[in-house]
């Protein structure tokens, strides 16, 4: 156990029968009337934010996450498997918990959180950026010059993304896996 005054960006804990991740904290001291706590709440399984206020020095319950990198190997009918790149073990993933899946490809490597006590995996992180060839695009239209003019394309995972109307089949593009949009064109 622990109180408010230990509150930390990336804490985790354990509140409402669901764990959370701090992403703000402000400790404020009125003139008037006690002190509190005010957070910005993630939630790891979920995906949830939610905002919470606390009295000062109430108890939270701290919660042990550890961060695992683990490799994508491949999609069947059990979900999405990975091996764990220090043991060698296999795990497979139900879609729900991880971030934009779509963007997966094999042997790509990706951060999975674990409730250290539980042992269960609670949510994924892929890298921010990741670079795929465009499998699929019409061509552009010549005279089309309006800004910002784009059109759908099929990237080799199988996701479909906008990008601009010079972007042709066989180009690399860098993707933000968080918006899954564009980001450039990349030369491999």
């Amino acid at each position: 156990m622990a109180n408010t005054s230990e509150i930390r960006n990336g804490l985790c804990l354990e509140h409402n029968n669901d764990i959370w991740s701090v992403v703000e904290f402000l400790h404020v001291k009125p003139g008037k009337g006690p002190a509190f706590v005010r957070t910005k709440l993630k939630s790891l399984t979920s995906g949830k934010v939610v905002d919470n206020t606390w009295p000062s020095s109430h108890k939270i319950t701290v919660v042990r996450i550890e961060r695992k990198v683990f490799q994508y190997l491949y999609k069947d009918d059990m979900g999405y498997n990975f091996m764990d790149m220090e043991t060698f073990d296999q795990i497979s993933l139900d879609e729900k918990i991880l971030d934009n899946p779509q963007f997966l490809k094999e042997s790509m490597e990706i951060d999975i959180l674990y409730h250290a006590e539980k042992g269960i995996p609670l949510t994924t992180e892929m890298p921010q950026f990741v670079t795929m060839q465009i499998t699929y695009t019409e061509p552009g239209e010549r005279g089309n010059t309006a800004n910002n003019v784009t059109k759908p394309a099929t990237v080799e995972s199988g996701a479909e993304i906008k990008v601009p109307i010079f972007i042709n089949e066989g180009d690399s593009v860098k993707i933000d896996t968080k918006t899954g949009s564009y980001i450039e064109r990349v030369k491999v």
